[in-house]
């Protein structure tokens, strides 16, 4: 990038999950989406924390944190080299 601006370099790990349904009888399905387990611990995400869908386009959806808890970790985790 000749232009001289940062661009900001994301990590991209992929996580793919299917979508599961809940059929009760005489109600409407309900869908379902899992949270990997890494992912969730990867971000510190704790159980009853509330989330929301952000839908950008019909293929990407930001899920958003509105409230993000303090870390509780004292020091990163080490880097791999690769």
């Amino acid at each position: 990038m000749s232009s001289g601006k940062k661009q900001k370099k994301y990590m991209s790990t992929t996580y793919p999950v299917k979508i599961q349904a809940s059929r009760s009888k005489g109600q409407q399905p309900r869908f379902y989406v899992s949270f990997p387990l890494a992912l969730a611990a990867a971000i510190g995400l704790e159980v009853g924390e509330t989330v929301q869908w952000e839908l950008l386009e019909r293929g990407e959806l930001h899920l958003i944190r509105p409230i993000v808890p303090a870390t509780t970790t004292k020091r990163r985790a080490a880097k791999l080299d690769r």
